[in-house]
């Protein structure tokens, strides 16, 4: 559709117009249509048509509100609808064909009922556009005039509202408002329009019109000398005014931080490049790396081994201990032997503190005894169908409950959150030593401590973090979920709490952890796997028509079915394809280690201090001078037969009445979803817990995983 100075530059079909104030509306009341994005002559226009309006339907006009009433052309019989969702929008203004004096649209009827909602304003028309809440049936835009009035709103049914206002962005600069996420404000591309925008908002200490004029000619060094916080194509974002100067806007709540000017923009990635992985490094190769008073040697190049092949088995017993920062890359052996020694008697000093505990005491201290309770029951169905783990009897199951107590001992404020087991029983599986397991997960859990959290903020932030990737990897696939109401990700939760240990056989499952450790290619390479996996799945998610339900259950559905080489393939070649990219956001560049991070905007006082470093340990009493000998589960383990490449099922289904700590957010529930009915505070279920037992609350799921 392009002529003499007329262009379509977007054009989507599926949008509708809801033309009742029901909230179930009836077929009669849709009014399926087109929205175009088109140049003409000098202007560009925003126009929607039925969809069976043909023709240049960009010559019918938006009827801009009559204040003095003098319109002759105005209809009483003209109805106002309201469409029944937010008071803030819900007055749909009236709009209706052009004048008798103007030229009429070609293969319009002026008298045809659905041609008269047809409507086209040019984008310097428009003063916001605002987004629907993520929990609507369809996404919706509802488009405010300078005027005042507001176009109907546009219901786009399959989709496609991000994709619109990328294309807007091209024409206008759209400013997420501080004082309503989901509101857009526009601003046209001149400098008289920008300096009074700004100039109104007190966005900048210095002069405005010195802003824009500075940033018209030369926008590169004025974006990165004046913009401290535009995010994605000018890699910051406009700072906030400092507190009390600007008293028209109000402060942020103090949950969440300041949401600023957002530009919308796109980043336009190459081919992505062909990645191929090494075979695992082997002993006789880590013996090469080992010098003569056994420090080893070309660190940075073994630990590149290490990302690109993994590790062999029978090597991974001793590499685990550098990788996991119980022993220093630097090292000598004599070094080695005597931290040994040091932390195994600071190990069993930790141990004695709860193993000396009487049943009277304990019944008097709650939190050891929750403590005690929790790790029993979640011990007793960890990767039990692992011959490492499997009869009643097993002592791996007791090594795996002492060594959890312990880290209560170790670190009070976090004490054991559900979960933890799932980090320690490969551990402990391979390195075979109770002090030297411990120690190990100790330096797991510096890595992940954050995931458990009550607050959850760290979870929240990589679930962020997650999303700001995948948008700019795959734009259509994130517009999908979206329409879905699957855009938090919320799916992903269980993936990067315990680092994908459920996701993958249990092989896969130490050969994924080892490439992570290594801290290659940036710090945070679990969430690139997290969109390889998304990446594998695309087509799935986006051709078969899934709704929201139907995508967390093909995700569950992927349990056990995923080759770890495959994943780590892929996701080596996402980060070689974001870093290959020139304009980059600043962002995104964070969040791959290319730059190191922002300093936060308001930061937050932590809920619990970090935890203590695995060659430190809390100070404890000096042991008694009879000391007991040492329990047998120090010992090792030997195993009776080849563990190699043993895969390990699904873990079975908990017991009811297991709960973990309330959740931060609900989740909409199902329909027909037989869960329970709480009257009172709501507790989620576990992270394995059964469909039968999530709490269905109003409505809600009050669990941050669902599975089914």
């Amino acid at each position: 559709m392009e002529g003499a100075g007329y262009r379509v530059v977007f054009e989507k079909g599926g949008v509708y117009l809801h033309t009742s104030a029901k909230k179930h509306q009836d077929p009669d009341s849709l009014i399926a249509g087109v929205i175009r994005v088109v140049e003409k002559d000098s202007d560009v226009v925003l126009q929607w048509v039925p969809v069976e309006e043909a023709g240049d339907s960009t010559q019918i006009l938006f009827s801009k509100k009559d204040v003095s009433g003098g319109d002759s052309c105005t209809s009483e019989e003209e109805p106002t609808f309201d469409p029944g969702y937010e008071p803030d929008w819900a007055v749909i203004s009236t709009v209706r064909p052009q004048s008798r004096h103007s030229e009429p649209t070609r293969g319009a009827e002026p008298s045809s009922p659905r041609g008269s909602w047809a409507f086209s304003v040019s984008l310097g028309e428009l003063k916001s556009i605002r987004r629907s809440k993520p929990g609507l049936s369809w996404a919706y835009l509802v488009l405010v005039t300078q005027a005042g009035g507001s176009l109907p709103a546009l219901h786009f049914h399959r989709g496609g509202t991000r994709a619109l206002l990328r294309v807007l962005s091209r024409y206008l600069l759209l400013a997420s408002s501080p004082q309503d996420s989901r509101l857009y404000l526009v601003f046209p591309h001149d400098s008289s329009a920008l300096s009074s925008s700004f100039h109104h908002l007190q966005l900048f200490d210095q002069d405005s019109s010195n802003v824009v004029s500075r940033f018209l000619q030369d926008p590169y060094s004025t974006t990165f000398s004046s913009f401290s916080r535009v995010t994605n194509f000018f890699r910051g974002a406009l700072q906030p005014h400092p507190e009390g100067a600007s008293p028209d806007l109000p402060p942020p709540p103090d949950d969440e931080p300041e949401p600023g000017f957002e530009v919308i923009s796109c980043v336009e990635l190459g081919p992505r490049p062909a990645v191929e992985r090494a075979p695992p490094v082997t002993e006789e190769e880590w013996a090469h790396h080992v010098g003569p008073e056994g420090r080893l040697q070309q660190v940075p190049m073994l630990k590149a081994r290490i990302f690109s092949g993994g590790l062999s088995p029978g090597l991974r017993r001793e590499a685990w201990k550098f990788l996991l920062g119980y022993l220093s890359w630097e090292g000598s052996a004599e070094e080695h032997k005597a931290h040994v020694r040091k932390k195994t008697d600071e190990y069993f000093r930790m141990k004695l503190q709860w193993k000396s505990v009487s049943p009277e005491q304990e019944r008097r201290n709650s939190l050891l005894h929750g403590y005690r309770s929790l790790v029993e029951r979640d011990v007793s169905r960890t990767d039990r169908t692992n011959k490492f783990y499997e009869g009643p009897e097993n002592p791996g199951l007791g090594l795996l409950n002492d060594i959890l107590l312990t880290y209560c001992m170790y670190h009070f404020d976090l004490g054991y959150v559900q979960g933890m087991s799932d980090l320690l029983s490969p551990i402990l599986y391979v390195i075979q030593n109770e002090v030297d397991a411990f120690w190990c997960f100790c330096g797991f859990m510096e890595l992940v401590h954050g995931n458990f959290e009550e607050s959850q903020e760290t979870m929240k932030r990589q679930l962020g973090q997650l999303l700001l990737l995948l948008r700019v990897l795959d734009p259509p696939l994130c517009d999908f979920l979206d329409s879905q109401d699957s855009g938090s990700l919320c799916f992903c939760f269980r993936w990067l709490l315990i680092w994908f240990k459920r996701e993958f056989p249990f092989p896969d499952v130490l050969r994924l952890w080892e490439v992570l450790w290594t801290g290659l290619p940036g710090p945070n390479l679990h969430l690139l796997v997290a969109c390889a996996i998304l990446d594998m799945e695309r087509d799935t998610l986006m051709l078969s028509g899934f709704g929201s339900n139907e995508i967390l259950k093909h995700i569950n559905e992927l349990t056990m079915k995923l080759s770890v080489e495959d994943v780590l393939t892929r996701a080596e070649a996402l980060y070689r394809q974001l870093t290959a990219c020139p304009e980059l956001p600043h962002n995104v560049q964070e969040v791959l280690g290319l730059v190191p991070p922002a300093e936060p905007r308001s930061p937050s006082p932590p809920t619990s201090p970090l935890p203590l470093s695995p060659t430190r340990a809390p100070p404890a009493p000096p042991p008694p001078q009879d000391t007991a000998p040492q329990p047998d589960s120090s010992l090792e383990i030997l195993p009776e037969e080849e563990r190699k490449g043993e895969a390990a099922a699904p873990p079975p289904p908990p017991p009811p009445g297991r709960w973990a700590r309330p959740a931060q957010a609900l989740y909409p529930a199902p329909r027909g979803w037989g869960g329970r009915v709480w009257t009172g505070r709501a507790f989620p279920p576990c992270l394995p817990c059964p469909p039968n037992e999530l709490i269905s609350l109003n409505g809600h799921l009050s669990c941050p995983v669902v599975l089914v």
